[in-house]
């Protein structure tokens, strides 16, 4: 008798949903509302198109070479395996690192919101690496008591973000919504990369399709149905925060714009609740995020990708996850909220937009529709482009972070392959 696979429909429906709904939208809601104002509603629709776009791509690379290494096996699928893919898989490890120092700063400014003296440099990043420094020995010893109660943690968050939208839209404020006030409509693009930080998430469904029941069938289903319902959900997220709050609002609390909105109907209580849940969220995100660094410098340092400093054992872990976090300590320190989500995103994008255009080259394989395929590659690569075009003048530094991020991915890449003659290898055959 067959065993039975852990995910069916559902359950890989509510995986890429928990993956989605974390702290991105947060973090983003004020961000992307700062840059795009009420025109921010059409961004979240935009991005989730694209999300849909990139899911459909994902999931037909899926299918054709099911494995839990996901992003990477396309990665070494389509190009080979060569330095331009090597380059990429460690980018995707640091991109997971930048994303994690996002949402260790943005816990840190949450919790800064509890402070009697408000929120300020200090105890941002005080917070921000006291939960870091605290998730890192959790997880050395091995300790999965968040990962246990993902479940809940996801229902909390979504509960909370359910009833506060449902709540919003009977308080909106029309004349907020008026295209009067929206600033110019390249700003609804500039927003997009960040926007699209919230929506990354979803691709950890294509991981789990060596556990999923019929993957044939409900791949493609599981990953339209999470992104349909995390669109939705973003939009009237973004209608509700944006209806209630004044677009100055938005801008002056923009690292902590959801909780905000929350308080012209529920008051302070209803502040402090919604901040109370972006820090279940950033922890639940925090213990993940650095389990799965850890998993991808290991699994890329057994393939000959990263230093073998990566592989040593320390307890029930690795150097790897010591390495990881003091990575994310000077993003922490010298970077702010919106520079360190910008950089994680537009990385993301990239690495995205090439796992697209690299499906080109195995589309007989995958028998996936050229058109959605390169509107997938236009639209990862656009976003990102929009979003360092709108850096290039408002956060230069981003652009040389990017450009430094692949530089540095490709140098190591190219002293690994001289120095211990490691490659990644395909693990399916063909």
């Amino acid at each position: 008798m067959a065993k039975k696979k852990a995910f069916g429909l559902w359950s890989a429906v509510f995986l890429g949903i928990g993956s989605m709904v974390g702290i991105g939208i947060f973090i983003v809601i004020g961000e992307a509302g700062a840059i795009a104002g009420n025109l921010v509603i059409f961004t979240f629709i935009i991005g989730g198109i694209i999300a849909l776009l990139a899911g459909y791509s994902l999931a037909k690379l899926a299918l054709a070479y099911p494995s839990r290494g996901g992003v990477i096996e396309y990665l070494v699928q389509e190009y080979g395996e060569g330095f331009f893919s090597g380059a990429l898989g460690v980018l995707f490890y640091l991109a997971q690192i930048i994303g994690l120092a996002a949402v260790t700063k943005s816990f840190g400014t949450y919790a800064a919101t509890y402070m009697a003296g408000g929120i300020t440099p200090f105890w941002v990043n005080t917070f921000a690496l006291a939960i870091l420094a605290l998730f890192t020995i959790i997880n050395l010893i091995g300790a999965s008591f968040v990962a246990k109660s993902e479940n809940i943690i996801v229902i909390v968050k979504l509960t909370a973000l359910i009833l506060f939208v449902g709540a919003a839209l009977m308080y909106i404020k029309p004349e907020l919504l008026s295209s009067a006030d929206s600033p110019p409509l390249i700003n609804m693009f500039y927003a997009l990369g960040l926007v699209f930080f919230a929506y990354q998430g979803f691709s950890v469904i294509t991981n789990s399709v060596e556990d999923m029941e019929n993957p044939q069938k409900n791949m493609m289903r599981a990953m339209m149905i999470a992104i349909g319902f995390v669109m939705v959900l973003y939009t009237t997220t973004a209608i509700a925060v944006l209806g209630n709050l004044p677009l100055e609002e938005v801008i002056k609390a923009k690292d902590y714009a959801l909780a905000e909105a929350a308080k012209p109907i529920f008051g302070e209580l209803g502040f402090k609740i919604m901040a109370a849940v972006a820090l279940i969220s950033a922890t639940s995100a925090i213990n993940a995020s650095l389990y799965a660094a850890t998993q991808i410098s290991y699994d890329l340092a057994r393939k000959g990708e990263l230093p073998k400093v990566y592989q040593y054992n320390v307890f029930h872990s690795t150097e790897g996850l010591i390495v990881s976090a003091l990575l994310i300590v000077p993003m922490i320190l010298f970077l702010n909220l919106d520079e360190i989500a910008t950089i994680a995103s537009i990385v993301v994008l990239l690495i995205q937009g090439f796992v697209h255009l690299g499906h080109f080259f195995k589309i007989k394989v995958t028998k996936a529709s050229p058109f959605l395929v390169a509107l997938a590659a236009i639209g990862a690569f656009g976003a990102a482009v929009f979003a360092l075009m709108y850096t290039h003048h408002k956060m230069p530094s981003v652009g040389y972070y990017v450009a430094g991020a692949f530089f540095g991915a490709y140098l190591l890449e190219v002293f690994l392959r001289l120095a211990t003659k490691r490659v990644i290898k395909r693990h399916i055959k063909g």
